[in-house]
C-alpha cells in the first residue's frame, strides 16, 4: 500500500493519500485544508486522484475539498447520512472565524459494506456513526482510516450536532473492536496507533474492555 500523510488546515487534520504500490492512482482521504500542499504532493509524485473520500463532513475535514475537486475532477464520496451536515460546512467554519468554500453535494453516496477500489487496493466502508451521523472508517487489510471515530488515547467528540456518545461507543465496539490487535489505526487527528494499544491503554474504551458497556 502506498500511503502519504499530511497534516493540513488550522485544526491539524490528517489528510491521507492512499493507493496501490505499483500504480499512480490514489484516493485522497479528508482534504481538510491547505489545498496547494495536497496538490503539490500529488504533482511531485505524478499521482492521479481516482476519488476523494471524506470520513465525515465537519468543516475542518472538507476545507480543501472544493479546490481538490476542481483541480483533479475526481468524484467526491461521502456517507449519505452526512450530506445534511456538509450543507452547513461553510457556516460552521464561520462560527470559528474561518472561511472555506461551501462544498457541493457528493457525486457518490456511500453505504456500509461497499468498497472503494483503486487498482489492486480496495477500501471497505464501515459506517461508524456517533461523532457524526454519517461517519465512516475505511478498512484495507490490517490498516484502518478512522476519521474522528477513534484517536490515540481518546475518542471523537459527541457534543456537536448529530453526535451521540452511546452510538459512538456501539460503533467502536461493533466495527473496530473485532479488528485484529495488530491493525494500524490512522485517525483524523494526531498520531497513528494500533487496536492493541487502544484496547489496553485508551481510558475511553475501558467500558468495552471490562464488559461494562453492552454493545
Amino acid at each position: 500500500m502506498f500511503l502519504e500523510t499530511m497534516v493540513v488546515g488550522p485544526l491539524g487534520v490528517n489528510c491521507y493519500l492512499v493507493g496501490d504500490d505499483t500504480k499512480r492512482d490514489v484516493i485522497v482521504i479528508d482534504p481538510g485544508g491547505d489545498a496547494r500542499k495536497i496538490l503539490d504532493a500529488l504533482a511531485k509524485r505524478d499521482l492521479r486522484v481516482s476519488a476523494i473520500v471524506n470520513t465525515h463532513a465537519h468543516f475542518d475535514h472538507v476545507g480543501a475539498l472544493t479546490e481538490i475537486r476542481e483541480a483533479t475532477h475526481a468524484p467526491f464520496m461521502l456517507h449519505a447520512d452526512d450530506v445534511q451536515l456538509l450543507a452547513y460546512a461553510q457556516q460552521s467554519a464561520a462560527m470559528f472565524g474561518l472561511a472555506i468554500p461551501q462544498p457541493t453535494p457528493p457525486e457518490k453516496l456511500l453505504q456500509e459494506g461497499e468498497t472503494i477500489t483503486v487498482n489492486a487496493l480496495s477500501l471497505r466502508v464501515l459506517h461508524t456513526p456517533g461523532h457524526t451521523p454519517g461517519g465512516i472508517c475505511l478498512l484495507y487489510d490490517k490498516y484502518v482510516f478512522v476519521g474522528d471515530t477513534l484517536f490515540q488515547g481518546s475518542i471523537g467528540r459527541t457534543d456537536l450536532p448529530g453526535g451521540d456518545y452511546g452510538t459512538l461507543m456501539k460503533s467502536i465496539g461493533d466495527k473496530l473492536f473485532p479488528l485484529p490487535d495488530e491493525t494500524i489505526v490512522y485517525p483524523g487527528h494526531g498520531p497513528a496507533t494500533t487496536m492493541r494499544d487502544e484496547k489496553l491503554l485508551n481510558p475511553f474504551l475501558r467500558p468495552l474492555m471490562t464488559g461494562q458497556w453492552n454493545v
